[in-house]
């Protein structure tokens, strides 16, 4: 018994190695006529550059175009995964995307990339995602495959992101980040406090972060918020979205009285990360 449960061990590993050599054979080939094809009609770029403003002038886009997160006191901003995958579809002859190289009882090991096919240069980033859900009762063991994609795939995405952006210069990113503020500046025909209320709700909705919250981080009431300031709001929200901090580095929790007076300031236990101090201007 024991000796065809090794034969059929072995004729699997044989039928998986063929398998596996086949579709790298095929992708083979596939990159190479890619490369080919690059070389034969290289980008301009000028006329990519022109593309990429063109897309950024769409609301939807430059409105999800940045991310922020705190650190050492200070806010951090860059292009959101969003505006990368934009820009690199305009910038043209790139390929880039999310491979699971391989899954084990209770992780996957994932390799994010970017390749220039036209100049050759890529960028790599191999890491290993654990099949946890962090949760504030306790982690929970993700089993189903549908968990274990849509994880791999959100942190998958910050990678991808990290390697577009390594391989397109950096002044044309720029550039893309600058007009998608212009954007916001001169598309909105909704006075500001609608606007804001409405991104209050959204808060509300998908963090659980208050009013209250939201007001004691920027240090004034919800009607004196400028456009500036609701620019930020949405770069936090593009922020937590992403995966790219946590509602603890931006707000502080409240808790309420028992005398049911007015909620007071305080950090919820529950919450990882450090306070957001008041120093964001």
């Amino acid at each position: 018994m024991d000796d065809v449960r090794e034969i059929m061990e072995v004729k699997q590993n044989m039928v998986t190695t063929s398998t596996t050599e086949i579709v790298s054979n095929k992708q083979m080939q596939e990159i190479q006529a890619a490369m080919t094809i690059a070389k034969k009609f290289p980008r301009d770029e000028i006329d990519a550059c022109n593309r990429i403003r063109k897309s950024c002038q769409r609301k939807s886009l430059a409105e999800k175009a940045e991310y922020s997160y705190p650190r050492g006191g200070k806010r951090v901003t860059g292009a959101s995964i969003r505006l990368a995958e934009s820009v690199a579809q305009h910038w043209g002859n790139i390929d880039y995307g999310l491979v699971e190289l391989s899954r084990n009882y209770g992780s996957s090991e994932m390799m994010a990339y970017a390749w220039d096919l036209e100049t050759n240069t890529r960028r790599t980033q191999v890491f290993t995602v654990q099949h946890i859900r962090e949760k504030k009762g306790g982690n929970t063991k993700l089993t189903d495959p549908r968990d274990i994609y849509e994880m791999t795939s959100n942190l998958g995405a910050r990678r991808v992101r990290a390697c577009i952006l390594a391989v397109i210069p950096g002044d044309v990113v720029e550039d893309a980040v600058n007009t998608c503020h212009e954007t916001l500046k001169g598309s909105h025909k909704d006075p500001l406090i609608d606007r804001a209320k409405k991104m209050v709700a959204v808060f509300d909705d998908e963090f659980s972060v208050k009013k209250e919250m939201i007001e004691e981080y920027f240090g004034y009431n919800l009607e004196a918020l400028s456009e500036i300031d609701y620019a930020e709001l949405i770069s936090i929200y593009n922020s937590l979205k992403d995966g790219m901090s946590k509602r603890s580095d931006w707000f502080k929790m409240f808790k309420k009285e028992k005398s049911g007076a007015n909620p007071v300031s305080s950090i919820d236990n529950n919450e990882s990360g450090e306070e957001k101090k008041g120093d964001k201007k």
